[in-house]
């Protein structure tokens, strides 16, 4: 029986418990396959090497680094899910200041502090084979990669932005009918345009999707009265290093 890891770095456990909240379906797939380590849902420790790794969270620490370097060696496959393991995720907005600075500020003691300069993703320090995003990750998607890689074939997600996601459930353009701003026209869908269906703007969760236009997205949204400061802040979120110099487009 092939063996499943799931791990966790620098996150908040959101991607870990979105695999819980597939109950029937997580049954099915721990019925196919030896759920080896998974601290979130069990306190068994299963040794490697392992046939798929999932990793949650960023490469934030000292020990973030060293961990990931071990689990690479010993999985056959590694997959990345969610924003802070495939994009360093919020906690890479430090990326853009002084992380002394911050750490002052936060902490009574930060000697006792010991963290990187940078906060990165898993594929800056090691080879990863899938990445799946999101802020947290899709369920649907996020059993689709599972079965894929036990069933020995790539995995199947869309590569359209969210505002096909928009079209297909009625919503109104919120950008459109209501000047307000969203990143629907450059985020890879997964989210079902769950914030555009509340009629706010898309934050993209779910990162910059291939063949973005930022440019065509930034003119409309200074047309609509915001400056260079406003426009950089609505790309610094969940996927901060992933959309880059979007803001600058």
């Amino acid at each position: 029986m092939k063996k499943l890891a799931v791990f966790k770095l620098a996150s908040c456990d959101g991607c870990q418990l979105t695999l819980l909240d597939c109950e029937e379906e997580l049954l099915s797939v721990a019925a196919n396959v030896e759920i080896a380590y998974f601290l979130e849902a069990s306190s068994a420790r299963g040794e490697g090497p392992y046939d798929l790794s999932l990793v949650e969270g960023s490469i934030t620490t000292p020990d973030d680094l060293e961990r990931i370097r071990h689990i690479r060696r010993v999985s056959k496959h590694l997959v990345t899910i969610g924003a802070c393991a495939t994009a360093g995720g919020v906690q890479a907005l430090r990326n853009l200041a002084d992380v002394g600075e911050f750490a002052s500020i936060v902490y009574a003691r930060p000697g006792y502090i010991e963290t990187l300069d940078r906060s990165t993703p898993v594929s800056a320090h090691v080879s990863v084979d899938f990445e799946l995003r999101g802020c947290p990750i899709d369920r649907r998607q996020l059993l689709e990669v599972i079965g894929a890689f036990l069933a020995g074939r790539r995995p199947v997600v869309p590569a359209h932005s969210v505002c096909v996601e928009c079209k297909a459930r009625g919503n109104p353009c919120v950008l459109v009918a209501h000047g307000t701003p969203c990143l629907g026209p450059v985020t890879q869908a997964g989210c079902g345009a769950l914030c555009p269906a509340f009629n706010r703007g898309c934050f993209g969760c779910f990162g910059p999707m291939r063949s973005r236009n930022a440019a065509a997205l930034n003119a409309r949204l200074r047309a609509a009265g915001m400056d260079d400061d406003e426009l950089a802040r609505v790309y610094h979120t969940f996927n901060v290093t992933s959309f880059g110099g979007s803001c600058d487009a």
